[in-house]
């Protein structure tokens, strides 16, 4: 009988613990990087001018969230800056290199020269905000395009659905802007130079992660 009671209370004493050491080890797995090593890298880039530190954070931290990624590149999408701006990063957060830094179109019901709106919802033709992330590529209707899975529920998770893909456009140049005054829209996707859009897809594709915000 006291061993039996011996055991009992040796129980009671070890299941919290592992279940707490469990816990930890989750915590830990998850921990964001501190807002030092954040800024830190926001210098190193040269970002400064370029993008908003906190979407920048934002976008770091939604990297780190994403545990079925498969590649050190993140990609931030900008559209609280006009379409005539450079507003598409693409970011190696391991080797803290900024690989590209060019234009991207938004849905042509989201606004005119800025994104205003935004949406989730098939056929709205408005861009979606929100994590990302990148698939297998296609050839399609707009050429060599890169499907997306919307990871943020409500915002984007209908990214499949809506056929929101990286594509090229001839619209999403800067010729485009000099005639215009702002970029050519999509239908929700986000729009690339055709002279970039195979370079940038065949890097980011399979597994990196997108984060769109406003």
């Amino acid at each position: 009988m006291n061993f039996i009671l011996k055991l009992i209370f040796i129980s009671i004493w070890i299941l919290p613990l592992a279940s707490w050491a469990g816990l930890a080890a989750q915590e830990e797995e998850q921990e964001y990087p501190s807002d030092q090593v954040i800024e830190d890298s926001f210098q190193h880039l040269g970002l400064e001018g370029l993008l908003s530190i906190d979407v920048f954070r934002d976008a770091y931290r939604a990297f780190y969230e994403t545990q079925d990624r498969k590649k050190s590149l993140l990609t931030i999408i900008d559209y609280s800056r006009p379409s005539t701006e450079k507003r598409f990063f693409v970011v190696d957060i391991e080797s803290r290199q900024l690989k590209y830094h060019t234009y991207v179109s938004h849905g042509v019901n989201s606004g005119g020269k800025r994104a205003e709106r935004f949406s989730n919802v098939v056929n709205s033709r408005k861009t979606s905000l929100g994590t990302f992330l990148t698939d297998d590529t296609y050839y399609g209707g707009n050429g060599y395009s890169l499907r997306l899975d919307g990871l943020t529920p409500g915002k984007n998770d209908k990214a499949r659905e809506r056929y929101i893909v990286v594509h090229g456009a001839n619209y999403a140049t800067e010729s485009f802007i000099r005639q215009n005054g702002y970029l050519g829209r999509s239908w929700g996707c986000p729009a690339l130079p055709p002279e970039l859009a195979r370079d940038i897809i065949d890097l980011i594709k399979e597994g990196s992660v997108i984060y769109a915000a406003a």
